[in-house]
């Protein structure tokens, strides 16, 4: 059964500036689509291509974005939560979505794909954007890459994202993708996450979640020894202490793992001591304590606090709070108090910047991670 109709226009007007007062078409939406039961890669493909054509005909201010593919292999009775995470990341949208759409007990090969058009205003090009979704069963998972293969853009980067779990399938679409997006806190076993995602990070570019969720907390403290006068205190470091939700250990072995790696600290496995893990790094100058504590009290998943203590006796806090970081400061009976603004952005937030860093390269991830994973108890 085949069908290829263009769907309802949809449109939204705004405002294109205070200085021309004039209005323009700032995202209007066309969608042609095409559906088949009981259909193949190559017919999927070859319908894919004829409705771009058709596209292009109909105005040739229409053109493929052609930036990156996304695949993501989902469980198909959630595929709608996934499909309105993706709906929240906004510009940050794959220019090819090939949705794997998992139903173990499906015998048949179904198929939509969508083109959305997009034009941001007058004189500017019409970017298309595709969506493929293909419905698959546990006969089809032996042939993975033969079903995906034809149906990414070649010559153009592609993540691979599996939010549910399914390893095996990731790893069978592997060859395809350039990078892979996980989201380490999710993993039932946060010492098999570290082990995972260092795995994972020797075949593609890793994208992790978990530490993307860290990022305030690492430009705040970078902020803070970034003074001349204190960047010394980096070298005096003495104690280190982070909280986390209780299902965020892997967040904060990773932000230790940065320090470490960063400081260039020898680090060693920590010892579970009740709900804490414990143990130290040498620096160059002293022993480093080292503590993770789980903070039952925290309503969302990642940090909740961290503190550096260095030799002299100063002490630092960060802990989340309304509004940003709570800042604290210590120093020989001296107290200190202000808020660090801006520490969030949501978890569409997250998920749109993970896409975004499929396209680029953070040096410090890896190494932050093998300080973890090194630190496992």
């Amino acid at each position: 059964m085949k069908r290829a109709h263009r769907a309802p226009r949809r449109s939204a007007r705004c405002c294109a500036g205070a200085t021309t007062g004039e209005r323009f078409d700032a995202r209007a939406m066309t969608d042609v689509v095409w559906s088949e039961q009981g259909t193949t890669p190559d017919d999927i493909e070859a319908a894919l291509r004829r409705l771009l054509a058709r596209q292009h005909a109909e105005n040739n201010d229409y053109v493929p974005a052609r930036v990156l593919n996304m695949i993501a292999f989902v469980d198909r009775q959630w595929s709608g939560e996934i499909a309105n995470r993706l709906g929240g990341v906004g510009r940050y949208n794959a220019s090819r979505l090939l949705v794997l759409a998992y139903e173990p007990r499906r015998e048949r090969l179904d198929a939509r794909v969508a083109i959305a058009t997009e034009r941001r205003a007058p004189g500017e090009l019409g970017l298309l954007r595709e969506t493929i979704v293909v419905e698959i069963g546990d006969r089809h998972l032996d042939d993975l890459l033969t079903i995906a293969d034809p149906l990414v853009v070649t010559d153009m980067p592609t993540l691979l994202w599996s939010p549910h779990g399914h390893p095996e399938a990731l790893d069978a679409l592997l060859p395809l993708a350039q990078a892979v997006l996980v989201d380490s806190v999710d993993e039932a076993v946060w010492r098999e996450a570290i082990d995972r995602a260092c795995a994972l990070s020797r075949e593609a570019y890793v994208v992790d979640l978990a530490w993307l969720r860290s990022t305030p907390w690492r430009e705040r403290i970078a902020a803070i020894f970034d003074p001349p006068h204190r960047r010394r205190e980096l070298g005096a470091i003495a104690k280190v202490a982070v909280r986390h939700h209780p299902a965020s250990t892997v967040a904060g072995m990773l932000l230790i793992g940065w320090l470490a790696a960063r400081l260039q600290w020898d680090v060693e496995p920590l010892l579970g001591h009740g709900e804490a893990l414990i143990g130290k790094a040498r620096a160059r100058r002293q022993d480093v304590a080292l503590r993770l504590q789980a903070a039952p009290e925290q309503q969302v998943r990642g940090l909740a606090g961290l503190s550096l203590e260095v030799s002299s006796g100063r002490r630092l806090s960060l802990d989340r709070g309304p509004g940003g970081l709570q800042a604290h400061a210590s120093d020989r009976g001296a107290e200190r108090s202000w808020t660090l603004l801006g520490a969030s952005r949501g978890e569409q937030g997250i998920l749109g910047e993970g896409i975004r860093q499929a396209l680029l390269r953070d040096p410090t991830y890896v190494p932050a991670l093998e300080a973890a994973q090194a630190m496992l108890p």
